[in-house]
């Protein structure tokens, strides 16, 4: 009986410090970014129409957050604020700004980020990782401080070019700096066409983008299966032009589309507007698929951390009377999920997108968390994942206890968003209010600058204006962004006046 008690001792005292040791990293993170998916366009999110099997999947096995906000309304601010970890208020990118309009000699490509602040893929790169994008990049073109090879990436693969990225059917993609043929017929991404009969295949060609690009991601992930990785997927679905698979399509119900979609608000004609853009979800869900797929051939899926968002809401509604861009309804599918406002709008619409984590080492699987978080809090979040030293300076809160452990942030910064576009707009989130001021722009609008304050816990639709009862909000969100604004020549905005 002596002898018992020290060996029971000695397992308890065992078990304990067992129990005391911290879980290892995740030893992959793969950040899977959707273009212009809305809040409500994934079953998870309540959508009823589009099928998104993959994503519930991925939902029922991870977190899902209610509250996740992109870094800006638009690609490419949004991608800068992901992967510098700086808010709109000391970006550099603020606005889809073309590089040639600054660089002549710059033949595609969207304005540059400098080397002044290191990426994400810089800080994971020098930490060891194998660090790879494929999809649409949009901060900078081939050769410039903005290239991805550049800023981080071992390897890229798919569209430098964001306005090249508007058709599937493109003359190339790009190879880090080699550009690789694609289509001897491209598609370009925009055509009208007012009379005659509508066909899918007048507009496609050879090979689907998204195909080599799938490709490449799936050879990245079996390549690196026995090092660490950071890989960054930002896929093209669902912007427009609408260009999916014809049996996806053809698997919705005919009697959803009674007229073609011609072309008149943008981008590429199509005879069944609303089917084609649920078939191009879809379609993205399929990649996610494919993802997961390579990644547990690898013998690596428990191990990585998989992260789904998307860069802004729904694409924006067409002029008066017309259909929405590229033929988007956004209505017919509730897009937003009854939120206000679309893509290009610091309303929640424009904003709030979906977001799912999974690493079933960590995080819970099932599990709703509303807690307020954006595109900043990624680069400090996914540092503290990975066991790496994030830099200084950074704008965004470390989600990781939040993810891994379900513990709510007691306190977070201010969400700022100053964004000169779209007619010049600027959002703060304070706790569960969000003061908005629009138009500022636009001078002879006839509510320029009006403030509006918002509860967006209890209101997300944003329906009840409270500044007139709460000026103390307005003042609070004036004093954050005197604070937080660090100036942009390239995209000013005058927020004071």
């Amino acid at each position: 009986m002596g002898m018992r008690l020290p060996l029971l001792l000695a397992l308890v005292l065992a078990a304990q410090a067992c129990a005391a040791e911290p879980s290892p990293p995740p030893r992959n993170i793969v950040f899977i970014l959707a273009d212009d998916l809305g809040y409500g366009e994934i079953g998870a999110y309540g959508q009823t129409k589009i099928r998104t099997p993959n994503l519930d999947r991925l939902a029922a096995e991870g977190t899902r957050f209610t509250q996740h906000y992109s870094g800006a309304p638009v690609c490419a601010p949004a991608r800068c604020v992901l992967l510098t970890g700086r808010h709109l208020g000391k970006a550099e990118i603020r606005g889809n700004r073309q590089a040639k309009l600054s660089f002549p000699e710059a033949e595609e490509g969207q304005h540059p980020i400098s080397g002044r602040v290191a990426t994400l893929a810089e800080t994971f790169r020098a930490a060891g990782f194998a660090t790879g994008a494929m999809g649409k990049w949009g901060l900078g073109p081939v050769g410039s401080s903005g290239d991805p090879n550049a800023r981080g990436f071992d390897l890229f693969f798919g569209y430098n070019c964001q306005a090249l990225a508007h058709s599937f059917y493109p003359a190339y993609l790009w190879r880090n700096a080699e550009k690789v043929p694609l289509n001897a017929k491209p598609i370009p991404g925009h055509r009208r066409q007012p009379e005659g009969e509508v066909r899918m295949e007048d507009y496609q060609s050879g090979t689907h983008s998204s195909e080599p690009i799938l490709r490449e991601a799936e050879a990245f992930i079996a390549r690196n299966k026995d090092r660490r990785f950071l890989l960054y997927l930002p896929f093209t679905e669902p912007h427009a032009a609408m260009h999916p698979p014809r049996e996806l399509v053809e698997s919705y119900p005919r009697e959803w589309d009674r007229e073609p979609y011609r072309g008149e608000s943008g981008y590429l004609p199509h005879p069944r507007p609303r089917a084609a853009y649920a078939a191009m979800i879809t379609d993205l869900d399929r990649h996610v698929g494919r993802v997961r797929a390579a990644l547990e051939k690898a013998g690596v899926l428990e191990d990585t951390l998989v992260i789904f968002t998307s860069d802004n809401g729904t694409t924006h509604a067409g002029a008066a009377g017309k259909p929405g861009i590229g033929g988007v309804d956004a209505a017919f599918f509730n897009s937003v999920a009854g939120l206000r406002g679309l893509k290009g709008s610091v309303h929640e619409g424009g904003l709030r997108v979906p977001m799912i984590a999974r690493w079933p080492r960590g995080i819970k699987a099932g599990a709703v968390d509303a807690t307020p978080s954006y595109f900043a809090d990624w680069y400090p979040t996914l540092c503290a994942a990975a066991g790496v030293k994030a830099p200084e300076g950074l704008d965004g809160e470390n989600l990781w206890p939040t993810l891994a452990g379900g513990s709510r942030l007691s306190e977070r910064r201010p969400m700022v968003w100053i964004y000169p576009e779209y007619g010049g707009q600027v959002a703060v989130r304070i706790g569960d209010l969000k003061a908005v001021r629009k138009n500022l722009a636009r001078p002879n609008a006839g509510n320029r600058g009006k403030w509006e304050v918002y509860d967006v816990a209890k209101d997300p639709a944003e329906t009840k204006d409270l500044a007139a009862e709460q000026p103390e909000v307005v003042a609070q969100a004036v004093a954050i962004l005197e604070r937080e604004d660090a100036g942009n020549a390239l995209f000013p905005l005058d927020w004071r006046r």
